[in-house]
């Protein structure tokens, strides 16, 4: 079965659960946001055509908001295409064991340091190899397939480099899996260790009792993943699947009753479809840890592409790559997303004609219920 909007449905028709003083309060603020989301809440913009008058209502603008993640992740692909040089990049994939998942589920101040890990073993391995820097985008990702709480790191990084003593380009880099694996390795293990000595950690075990299982995290193998990508838009499709949405696709919700919440995912080993049911109450748990807290970002960038090195260095690398910089794109607007990617003109009247901006109409007054 088919709904229209099934995650504004669930959180409207469960508000009990998610709004009171125990959670989060970024959950709470972008639960609330995506139940706004095209209401007077946010207020309206009027349009006007001789023979019409229409109430455009603002969005929310939530990386929650699957209409609005959709937006925004369109207008990212866009400006990174533009910025990005054309050359060959790869693509890696930083996990950890799941015995360490709880412990960034219970400490989210840890979630923040995880990129900066990840972009300092890659740089590590690069230096030390080819004496090179190279171009890093780094997208963190914290749900799998059924909603459970799994961080990692989805990294594009550039296959060529600029020898840092030289200022020549290296091309061919080639990534090597098991090195790599063993450096982010070192890198989250002594960071929690680290954790540990100061205290940071809000976990189960005691100290004593924890360090045993980081040192049997230390001694076993990790996957990663390391790929090579056809052009930097297959990555950007790639990584359009994470950043700025809800952890979820609406179309895969299947069924939803007042017990509990269904819809499909992929499941490799058995190479098939299968349906994951979830009580009410738990869809939205699950759904609740994937909300970022306020004031972090869904992309970080180091390397050359670090927004400090940024400025600095694009001039150099399309200069040696014989390349020119594409301009900033133009920012789509709403009128003209929403022909080029839904074949609809949300400004023409019934007659056809255009429609014009008339006046804004103020956000009505809105409050979080106190909950309790």
């Amino acid at each position: 079965m088919r709904y229209e909007h099934p995650i504004k449905q669930i959180l409207l028709d469960n508000r009990h659960l998610w709004d009171h003083p125990q959670t989060r309060p970024a959950v709470r603020e972008n639960f609330q946001r995506v139940l706004d989301c095209r209401t007077p809440a946010l207020g309206a913009e009027v349009y006007v055509s001789e023979t019409e008058e229409k109430l455009v209502f603002h969005t929310c603008k939530s990386r929650t908001c699957p209409s609005c993640g959709y937006r925004a992740t369109l207008l990212w692909q866009r400006e990174e295409w533009a910025s990005l040089p054309d050359i060959p990049y790869a693509g890696i994939v930083l996990t950890m064991p799941d015995v360490l998942w709880t412990i960034f589920q219970r400490d989210r101040h840890l979630l923040r340091d995880l990129p900066a890990l990840g972009a300092a073993a890659i740089q590590h391995w690069v230096k030390a190899k080819y004496g090179a820097g190279v171009l890093l985008m780094i997208v963190p990702h914290t749900f799998g397939r059924r909603l459970n709480f799994n961080p990692h790191l989805h990294v594009l990084v550039s296959a060529i480099g600029v020898h840092e003593a030289e200022g020549r380009l290296l091309s061919g880099l080639r990534f090597n899996k098991e090195a790599l694996m063993h450096i982010w390795r070192y890198a989250i293990i002594t960071y929690l260790r680290q954790a540990v000595a100061a205290g940071d950690l809000d976990c189960d075990l005691p100290p004593g009792r924890l360090r045993p299982v980081l040192k049997a995290q230390y001694e076993r193998w990790w996957n990663i993943n390391v790929s090579r990508f056809q052009s930097k838009w297959h990555f950007l499709q790639y990584a359009g699947r994470y950043v700025r949405r809800p952890p979820i696709a609406q179309r895969r919700i299947t069924r939803i009753t007042n017990q509990e919440v269904e819809f499909w995912t992929k499941d490799l080993r058995q190479k098939r479809t299968v349906h994951t049911r979830y009580p009410v109450a738990e869809f939205l748990a699950l759904l609740a840890e994937h909300v970022q807290d306020r004031y972090r970002h869904a992309i970080r960038y180091f390397g050359l592409l670090a927004p400090r090195a940024k400025s600095r260095t694009h001039p150099s690398l399309f200069l040696l790559l014989n390349q020119e910089q594409r301009p900033h794109p133009r920012r789509l607007s709403w009128r003209y997303s929403l022909r080029k990617y839904f074949g609809v003109d949300p400004l023409l009247d019934r007659c056809d004609q255009v429609m014009h901006w008339a006046r804004r109409l103020e956000p009505a007054s809105v409050h979080l219920k106190s909950g309790g």
